[in-house]
């Protein structure tokens, strides 16, 4: 039986790129994935959807505007958003400072 993942500082393991918006695996389990969403100022994940995901943001540095459904909603460091199987979502960081964010996904993508 698997022991488990423990990240320490997981905000710290961001990596940005000025040319897209960078990501970051963290914990891969058979159930569940989490990772980072880096984003640096005017970058954006554009909105998209999992037709068998549910996918979870954390913010945990910085400020933008999410996508969920048809609205959009500012949101900043502590807001947690939760997109289920098959709802339009997207995030763009709005703000002057680099934007992180925690995702998580169930199931975990397909490993390749």
């Amino acid at each position: 039986m698997p022991q488990g993942t423990i990240v320490r500082a997981a905000a710290g393991q961001a990596q940005f790129s000025p040319e897209k918006m960078g990501k970051v695996s963290l914990a891969a389990a058979d159930h569940l994935y989490a990772g980072l969403n880096c984003l640096l100022p005017g970058q954006q994940h554009q909105a998209h959807t999992h037709a068998d995901q549910d996918k979870m943001y954390v913010v945990l540095d910085g400020a933008g505007e999410v996508q969920l459904g048809e609205e959009l909603s500012a949101v900043a460091a502590g807001d947690l958003i939760l997109a289920p199987a098959g709802v339009l979502h997207g995030i763009r960081n709005t703000g002057v400072d680099p934007l992180v964010v925690l995702v998580v996904f169930s199931p975990p993508p397909t490993r390749k």
